[in-house]
């Protein structure tokens, strides 16, 4: 009877082609303005972490002077990341930062370029699940005794080395040997939640070097310093010794036992802290004075999904209702004209479930024929925002689920809005007609 009711359908649509195709068109505007910015907001407010989001933890101190930040700070000073890279309750903890530094090797063929690098620890790797294709993460010795390693990304890989097993291999960074460790996969996650202060939607970086490097290197930092307080940087030990922040830390804490833990012994470091003349503002209690983040929270805190995006897909439904409104019109005006046909089928025996169920299947299949156009339409105006707004691909890339998401949608908005008039149409008395015939 489907099928059936699909060909009626399907006839229906070609005997009234402009009422239909307006009808079309409405849903296919409404749906495409909907479903543009439900892509962007879905893919912004994706979770990388998965089933990790509550065991991968950020780490924020209340570290500043009075009357100064209203809120905890993503980042943290130089002084406090090495006092919690030296907390050995941390079964996994990675300080992390981003530099930048030119890359070559030992071919003459391939010129040097200048690239993104993480300045990290081994753990990073573990905690964020970091796929390795050759080698392995550098000895955990390295975090505490400076060692010229590096661990590279496939792509990184397949320009300097062919693609080949490269650990062993020379790779010069801001001309210093570094021995490459370790090759990983292909690893861009979206938002780039590890970071997301230099960039929610930036690629991941292909090269990962040591943060025991860091006070012989000296490196430059390409993300955010912020201070509270002025602080001349005259040399680079005054960057280190400053009350500035700029690395991120993180760790892995696989129980509610674990944060309880840690969650006390930072606040018995906060308490040191002030004993020593720093954490001055006092607003907070020692056990208030740190924040351990989730990723959820953490994404949340450094706003990676704008409010201006959560507004837009309020705007672009009510935009959809607008449409199913006019929809709603147009299909009344539609089945009514054909209140005659119902008649003829009423007396010869149709019940109402039949005749509303036909009409049910009509408007679904144009909501599903607005639904595909509404597709396209979406799929235009989020390659219009990458090339013409220059936002980033993994933004606007049209989510695969959307294919399956829109349809329903289309049809759904479309029946709600047909339920009325066939409603009207089914009521049709018999006899009115039959006299009129």
């Amino acid at each position: 009877m489907f099928f059936y009711y699909c060909d009626l359908a399907w006839r229906s649509i070609k005997k009234t082609p402009m009422l239909s195709m307006l009808m079309v068109l409405a849903i296919s505007i409404g749906i495409g303005i909907t479903i543009t910015t439900l892509n962007v907001y879905k893919t912004m407010s994706h979770n990388p972490a998965g089933n990790k989001s509550s065991q991968i933890n950020s780490i924020q101190l209340w570290s500043q002077g009075l009357d100064t930040w209203d809120d905890f700070h993503s980042n943290l000073t130089y002084t406090d990341v090495i006092n919690l890279r030296n907390n050995n309750q941390l079964e996994l903890k990675a300080a992390s930062y981003r530099t930048g530094l030119a890359v070559q090797s030992e071919n003459p063929d391939i010129q040097p370029s200048l690239k993104s690098v993480r300045i990290t620890d081994r753990d990073f790797f573990n905690i964020f699940d970091v796929p390795f294709l050759y080698g392995q993460r550098w000895d955990k010795s390295v975090d505490s005794q400076p060692a010229y390693q590096v661990v590279i990304g496939e792509t990184l890989n397949q320009t300097f080395f062919n693609g080949n097993n490269s650990v062993g291999e020379t790779l010069y960074l801001n001309r210093k040997p570094y021995q490459i460790v370790g090759v990983i996969k292909d690893w861009n996650p979206q938002p780039k939640y590890y970071d997301p202060t230099n960039g929610a939607f930036n690629d991941a970086e292909e090269i990962f070097i040591p943060f025991s490097l860091n006070e012989q290197e000296e490196f430059d930092v390409w993300g955010n310093t912020s201070g509270w307080r002025f602080e001349p940087m005259l040399t680079y030990q005054d960057r280190l010794n400053s009350e500035k922040t700029w690395i991120q830390f993180w760790t892995f804490l696989a129980t509610d036992d674990d944060k309880s833990e840690l969650a006390t012994w930072l606040t018995h470091y906060v308490e040191q802290q002030r004993n020593l003349g720093r954490f001055t503002d006092t607003a907070k209690s020692a056990a208030e004075a740190f924040q351990i983040s989730d990723v959820a929270l953490w994404l949340e805190n450094n706003d990676v999904v704008p409010r201006d995006n959560k507004i837009l897909v309020g705007l672009s439904v009510l935009f959809l209702s607008v449409c199913l409104v006019n929809i709603l019109g147009l299909l009344l005006t539609k089945f009514l004209k054909r209140a005659p046909e119902v008649g003829v089928r009423r007396a010869i025996g149709a019940s109402r479930a039949q005749i509303f169920s036909q009409y049910m299947v009509e408007v679904g299949l144009i909501g599903f024929i607005g639904g595909i156009i509404g597709l396209l339409w979406a799929w235009g105006a989020l390659t219009v925002l990458h090339a013409e707004f220059n936002m980033e691909q993994s933004v606007t890339g049209l989510d695969s689920s959307m294919w399956i998401i829109t349809p329903l949608i289309a049809i759904s908005t479309a029946v709600l809005a047909g339920v009325y008039p066939a409603w009207i149409v089914c009521r049709t008395k018999p006899s009115v007609y039959l006299k009129a015939q």
